[in-house]
Order: structure tokens, then sequence, then C-alpha cells
């Protein structure tokens, strides 16, 4: 078995999120169930409900990961990022080991992965980065999300920006969220595509539902629909060993 064939959590790093009603539905995207859509935009169920809406990103999901004390980066599908046929993959890795390292070995404990957006190379959406190009959005322990509260405090204290709130309260409709995408809080040079709401219930993570623009189209700018070459938010200027398999100094050192 090859290392590209290997994935170390044994499973995808990260799965989909279902969509709202009304929402641009995507090849093998379905939508949550009606009463989940009533609960995040309508009414809920009681007092115990918090609904959470925050700025969709678009870019490539990604993941952090601590296992047996090491830290990898990951691919959405759950292998080493460094064995994707993809530069902006080569490139997260690469990243991750030269800026965030030290960041992301103390934010995370065993068995823990962070999940995020890597914006580097623009898919559908440019940005006009504010910030680094990696946006974490989910802290996870196997299939089990992290409260919100928890996970913000968290990425504050280690120093990463996470999507942009829009609101934190009660069921939230899906216009009234649209209306506040504008301006990005990331930079967006295009229209935001959308928002993700997160319904946590007594402090524990119920379930999340996105909505995205009917008039979103997928990956405009990735050159294998485009035709033309990459646009990338953010790339540095980097030695071709950055885009080779690392190998960890770190013990000896």
């Amino acid at each position: 078995m090859t290392e590209k064939n290997v994935k170390p959590l044994g499973s995808k790093a990260y799965g989909s999120i279902p969509h709202l009603p009304g929402s641009r539905l995507g090849p093998g995207d379905h939508h949550c169930h009606e009463g989940q859509a009533i609960i995040c935009t309508q009414r809920a169920r009681d007092r115990h409900d918090r609904v959470i809406v925050q700025e969709k990103l678009d870019g490539s999901c990604v993941a952090v990961a601590k296992v047996g004390g090491r830290i990898l980066a990951l691919t959405r599908a759950g292998y080493e990022a460094h064995t994707s046929p993809w530069e902006q993959h080569q490139l997260f890795e690469a990243w991750v080991w030269q800026e965030a390292y030290e960041r992301l070995e103390g934010a995370l404990y065993e068995g823990e992965r962070l999940c995020g957006e890597w914006l580097a190379q623009a898919h559908g959406t440019r940005y006009e980065l504010p910030h680094p190009p990696f946006v974490p959005f989910d802290l996870m322990v196997r299939d089990t999300r992290l409260p919100f509260g928890e996970f913000a405090e968290r990425m504050a204290a280690a120093g990463f920006v996470t999507p942009r709130l829009i609101h934190d309260g009660g069921p939230f409709a899906v216009d009234d969220a649209l209306a506040r995408l504008e301006p990005s809080g990331h930079g967006a040079l295009d229209p935001v595509e959308g928002a993700v709401w997160r319904v946590e219930r007594r402090g524990q993570v119920d379930f999340l539902a996105k909505f995205v623009r009917a008039d979103k189209v997928d990956g405009v700018y990735l050159p294998e629909v485009s035709g033309a070459e990459a646009v990338w938010n953010w790339r540095p200027g980097i030695a071709s060993v950055w885009l080779s398999p690392r190998v960890d100094t770190r013990a000896s050192s």
C-alpha cells in the first residue's frame, strides 16, 4: 500500500454539511431535514437552542490533526496533504510546518483535529486576504464537534482567525443572513457565497446546515474549469523544497 492510500485517521477529515431549502445544490449535495431548517431559520424548540451563523468561505477544506503526538496536515479526504497532486495542498502542508507548527502543536490535544478552509487558491471566489490563508471552522474529536465557545476561545488563544460571526442567538432567517454577508469579513472580491448555521443545544453541537447563493458557480477560477491559469489569493515565493514531502527534524533539534 502506498503512502497516498493511507488515511491516518482511518476516515475522511471532514464530511459534508447539508443545505437549507432554496440553497444551490452541487453534485452529491443534499438538503437538511425540514425540522432542522425550521430550527435554523424560523422557530427554536425551546430556550436551549442556540443558533450561530457565520460567513461561508470558498476554498479547499483541509485539516490538521494530532495523531500519536505528531501534527499532520490533511486533505478533506483524509490523506496527508503532501501526497496530494494539487499544489494548493502541498502549499498547505508547507505553511503548517513553516508558519503555524508551534501554534497548532500547542492548540491541539491528542486525537483532535482542526478543520478549516485553505484559501490560497481561488475556487469560485477571489479574496484579498487580510489574514493568513488558513481559517479554521471546526475543532473535532472523531465525529464530535467541540462547542462554539470553546472552539472560539482556543482559536483566539492560538492566534487563528475564524469565519466572521453574523449572528448568535435564536433562529435567523436566510434573507437576514444574506443581507449581512456584504462586505465580507475575509476580503472576498466576489459576492460571498453564503453562510453556515450551527445549532447547539445545552452546550453541545446538535447539527449544521448551510445556504449557498443560487448564482454561485463552483470552481469558476480553477484551471480545470476555466481553462485559464490558476488564480492565487496567497502564494509565497518559496523554494521548491517546500513542495516536497517534508522531513520532520524537530525531534532531533
